[in-house]
């Protein structure tokens, strides 16, 4: 896998109810202007899409729907019991959903040692994946970007490798800075990159941030990979279907359609990597299997859902309806064929290091 300015003042816009542009609180002071802390969406769905969301666009929001199952289960391992690769490699890691929470990333990292306690990659041979979401919502998603390539660099000199997965927030955040408020086609009325990044956390600072090579990276993620028998992707969707039949298709189809610059190709991209839960209800177990008999693996491993909402353990982003979500490891469900690891870092849920595989 090959992986690798701020904007100007902008003229004040209205949104209208066919026009989803920049709303007028971005205008406020302050990077997250209504938001109370950065973990909040803001303005209301209701405000700012009058009609209704874009079809197959299906944002984290505070009001996702939850499901209470009984078929769930959570696992906390103990890494020094699982089995090593025979071929030599060294353990297995995957990160969840980070969100621009730093502190917690570097704090979680150091929990599973492969962190040192200034920072550094001391895991040696060890195999680090991040599957995607690394910016929006928390304080310093430039500053995880920058943690992760310098991990990468330090993983590789020590025999191992740190890589990472493109998740919808890139993609909402490559088209933030590229389209800006260009309109384009999003199945009811009219929508903007930049509109959409803002009502999904967009911090200003974050973009003040931004740079060429941190869009470098970001546009050259790969979309999905196979791991010792593990399908990891960001997104709980079927979706990555529509993008190739094997796994080196997709990956340069999604590249492909960066490297095009089109915005309403870009969008389309996103609003489909946005789409979840197609594993969790009747039927989850067989949207699997499909993933699995095209691009192989035994499991596939994700992001993107927070395992609180998947669970139907809390009724908004920020926990108020019981004191805030649990989470202790990874969710299993669809008949143990998949593994969700959003622990739910933006509702004061936990930011997940997992060794893999789980021993179950």
């Amino acid at each position: 896998m090959t992986q690798g300015a701020g904007q100007g003042p902008e003229a004040e816009r209205t949104a209208t109810l066919r026009d989803f542009r920049v709303p007028a609180y971005v205008h406020e002071t302050g990077p997250y202007g209504q938001s109370t802390h950065p973990g909040d969406v803001a303005p209301p769905h209701e405000e700012a899409y009058p009609e209704g969301y874009p079809e197959g666009y299906t944002p984290t929001e505070r009001n996702l729907p939850v499901v209470n199952r009984g078929d769930t289960l959570q696992v906390t391992v103990d890494p020094a019991v699982l089995p090593q690769p025979v071929d030599g490699s060294g353990a297995l890691y995957v990160v969840g959903d980070v969100h621009g929470y730093l502190d917690e990333l570097v704090a979680a990292l150091q929990e599973k040692g492969l962190l040192d306690s200034a920072g550094n990659w001391c895991a040696g041979t060890a195999r680090l994946w991040f599957l995607g979401d690394f910016t929006d919502r928390g304080p310093d998603g430039i500053g995880v970007i920058d943690l992760v390539m310098r991990l990468s660099a330090e993983a590789a000199a020590a025999g191992g490798y740190c890589k990472a997965l493109m998740g919808n927030h890139e993609l909402l955040l490559l088209g933030a800075k590229r389209f800006a408020d260009t309109p384009v086609n999003s199945g009811a009325g009219t929508a903007t990159f930049q509109a959409a990044w803002l009502l999904n956390g967009g911090q200003k600072t974050d973009m003040d941030r931004l740079q060429d090579h941190h869009l470098q990276w970001m546009a050259r993620l790969d979309a999905m990979e196979s791991v010792d028998g593990h399908l990891l992707v960001h997104s709980d969707t079927t979706a990555y279907l529509d993008y190739g039949d094997s796994i080196e298709a997709v990956n340069d189809t999604v590249r492909e359609t960066l490297t095009r610059n089109d915005a309403d190709e870009v969008w389309d991209l996103f609003r489909k990597f946005t789409k979840r839960f197609s594993f969790r209800d009747e039927g989850g177990a067989d949207a699997v299997r499909s993933l699995l008999d095209t691009y192989g693996g035994t499991r596939i491993v994700h992001g993107h859902s927070p395992i609180p909402y998947l669970l139907g353990e809390v009724g908004s982003e920020d926990g108020e309806d019981g004191g805030g979500p649990v989470v202790e490891g990874p969710h299993v469900y669809a008949d143990g064929l998949a593994i969700a690891m959003d622990g739910g870092v933006t509702m004061a849920g936990k930011l997940l290091v997992q060794q893999l595989p789980l021993a179950i």
